[in-house]
């Protein structure tokens, strides 16, 4: 058994008998955390998927379909941890499969350090299904025997790994089994040795510690004398112990909260962070007092429950994010209980933690209106920070082959004859040609491609998982009003949609059109816009205002179409707009900068112009400030594809020739940039709330 040092008093001893012992104060001097170290936190314990059942009132029996989600105590606190902004690091085992390595891209989109996530080849990643039957009925499945996170291993880490922390996480179940034990304990010996602080969430799951049946995880207390016998081993190592109610008196092994309180102060000097619900939270600093009301209740912010599960993870980021900050506990307290607060009001774990973002206007308007935010669900401009200020895949630049021409395809293969089927086989070749691009030019992270389902299904998924920007059309093509190509149910259409799949709409916008028109534009892009905020994906609108007679285009018309837009609350992540001079360019600039300080940005269209016409049209764009690049079509493919269609070329002679025509627009646009001096904003930078 690993032996860890301790005062005589049975409390964890610190790396210096001169160490300022932890508090809430904020002076550097008084720090609670040893300096130097390039993290903040490193979490050790579970780390596996879950999958949430997406019919609410349901019986897990009777669930059709569910979301998947990053789950495990440990590594949602990781993960919202690294939302808040700290250094997390994650520090367990997932399985050599298509899970596992889903876990650690989303850990490490997050920020959250992953170097020591290691991979398992003999255990699979865990499992939990998860159901949302009412508001006190949250059935719960662990897929867990013999999972890879129960086997990380001391060998996993070393010493320097602990040692470059200001504290270690480890959660209850990472003590459950004799194997997981010995790991944790090497941890806290390192951290012991290395002035780490040291943080418990006791995470009390019985059907961990084998006290029900194996379904059984949504029973949340089973007394035992063993489990509390063994909790009060460990205890003495913590600095901060972290429990509800019912983790606490399984820790104390006493029935009464106040009894178990006070026996857990027994054996540890530890600061308790008491989870008490709807009411708050109390910390314990120092004796238990023979009732609990004498202790000042940290009041959080009342809301309606959607989903308890995950929200004490969310508590724990919350409060780590200011105690790793050295804020004083009362305001560590604040953040974790509103941490809480929005998770339970959302479905799923990981992905409902807040941002800072998030955070600061929850608690802002909660401050001022209790009541209206009792529904933080409702509210929609906490949706929209939820939506935008998480971190997103950086797409400073984008150098985009457009081939989602469905009707200038058609027409070309009639005219020269070839069978329509051949369609779908020239779009496989223009994503060669960008691949070839990609790899030959090092763009990789800059390329961007616009594809059809129509005769582009075969191409969209061989597009797919490279990491391109990828956009796709819902609109009917020509349709005046906007008419959506499979049917007005739009939300049934992106449900079978690759979450990186970006959704585009051309829609032939006019801020003066007929009235009646102009209304039908606008109700069908709502329900689109509705329709992505619900599905997650980003949207896209191509605003290109009509060219006929009785609706004249001003130098503005594009501006004042946007503008409506913005009026009308839609706030798409993209425009793609036709070239413009640099006077309208930049009134755009404005307008995106004033509205939507989070839009992703703008790509140019080509309206099918000859390349040096489109290489004058980038002179004019590289000036501005949002303009990311560009998406052009049949500038690019419709000499190759006519030749292709007529069998006059072969196959590699179409990916060359379109090829060309993609890199002489690549290196036209990065020449009109240089030539401006133009410093590329990186679109993944966050621009603080109060612009929102």
């Amino acid at each position: 058994m690993t032996t860890i040092a301790t005062h005589s008093r049975g409390t964890p001893m610190a790396a210096s008998d001169n160490e300022t012992p932890p508090s809430g104060a904020s002076n550097a001097a008084q720090s609670r955390f040893a300096a130097g170290r390039s993290r903040d936190v490193v979490c050790l314990g579970r780390l596996g998927v879950d999958l949430y059942a997406q019919q609410v009132g349901a019986r897990l029996e009777d669930v059709s379909t569910f979301a998947k989600y990053l789950g495990g105590s440990s590594a949602n606190i990781a993960f919202g941890c690294a939302r808040l902004g700290l250094r997390s690091a994650m520090l367990t085992r997932v399985g050599d499969d298509h899970m596992g390595r889903f876990l650690v891209e989303t850990l490490a989109k997050e920020g959250c350090d992953t170097s020591h996530v290691r991979v398992d080849h003999e255990r699979l990643t865990a499992l939990v299904l998860l159901g949302i039957k009412d508001r006190d009925t949250f059935p719960l499945i662990f897929y867990r025997e013999h999972c890879a996170d129960m086997a990380v291993d001391a060998r996993d880490f070393d010493e320097a790994f602990i040692a470059s922390s200001r504290a270690l996480l480890i959660t209850g179940t990472h003590f459950s089994t004799e194997h997981v034990n010995r790991t944790s304990l090497v941890a806290l010996d390192y951290a012991r040795r290395n002035n780490v602080r040291t943080v418990l969430d006791i995470d009390y799951r019985p059907v961990l510690w084998g006290l029900t049946g194996k379904a059984d995880g949504e029973t949340r207390f089973v007394a035992s004398e063993g489990v509390s016998a063994h909790l009060q081993r460990i205890l003495p190592f913590f600095d901060l112990v972290i429990g509800t109610e019912e983790e606490f008196r399984i820790a104390g092994g006493k029935e009464a909260l106040a009894d178990a309180l006070r026996r857990v102060r027994e054996v540890t000097g530890a600061t308790l962070l008491v989870k008490r619900g709807p009411l708050g939270c109390q910390i314990i600093e120092g004796a238990v007092p023979d009732s609990l009301d004498a202790l000042p209740m940290q009041r959080g912010v009342e809301v309606e429950v959607l989903n308890v599960l995950g929200a004490g993870d969310a508590f724990a980021a919350g409060f780590l994010s200011g105690w790793l900050r050295d804020a004083p506990l009362d305001a560590c307290a604040r953040a974790a209980n509103a941490c809480g607060a929005l998770v339970v009001s959302r479905h799923g774990c990981a992905p409902a933690m807040p941002t800072p973002a998030e955070l600061d206007y929850f608690l802002r308007e909660a401050a001022a209106d209790p009541e209206r935010m009792r529904r933080p669900d409702r509210d929609a401009t906490l949706a929209r920070l939820h939506r935008v200020t998480p971190a997103r895949t950086p797409r400073d630049e984008v150098l985009g082959f457009a081939f989602d021409h469905r009707n200038p395809l058609f027409e070309l293969a009639q005219q020269t004859g070839a069978d329509e089927a051949r369609i779908a086989q020239l779009k496989q070749l223009f994503v060669d040609a960008v691949a070839q691009t990609e790899h030959a030019l090092g763009l990789q992270g800059r390329i961007g491609v616009l594809i059809d389902d129509r005769y582009g299904q075969d191409a969209l998924n061989a597009a797919s998982g490279r990491g391109w920007w990828i956009g796709r059309p819902v609109e009917l093509p020509g349709s005046v009003p906007l008419v959506f190509d499979h049917g007005r149910s739009i939300g049934t259409t992106l449900a079978s949609w690759p979450i990186e799949h970006t959704v585009k709409c051309l829609v032939q916008f006019h801020p003066d059109e007929p009235v009646e028109q102009r209304l039908e534009q606008e109700a069908q892009l709502r329900a689109l816009y509705d329709a992505t905020q619900a599905s997650g994906h980003e949207l896209l609108l191509e605003v290109i205002p009509p060219k006929r007679d009785g609706v004249p285009n001003a130098p503005d018309t594009v501006y004042r179409a946007i503008k409506r837009l913005y009026n009308i609350g839609l706030y798409p992540e993209w425009w793609k707009l036709e070239p413009m001079d640099a006077a309208q360019w930049q009134a755009i600039d404005a307008l995106i900068a004033e509205r939507d300080p989070y839009c992703r940005g703008v790509v140019l269209l080509g309206l099918a112009a000859p390349i040096d016409q489109l290489a004058e049209s980038f002179r004019a764009a590289a000036a501005s400030q949002t303009c990311r690049g560009f998406t052009v079509g049949r500038s690019i493919f419709y000499e190759p594809s006519r030749a292709w269609l007529a069998q006059e070329i072969d196959d590699d002679e179409a990916i060359a020739r379109a090829r060309r025509a993609f890199e002489t627009l690549i290196a036209a646009w990065r020449a009109a940039r240089a030539e401006r001096g133009h410093a590329t904003i990186d679109a993944g930078e966050k621009p603080q709330e109060k612009a929102a």
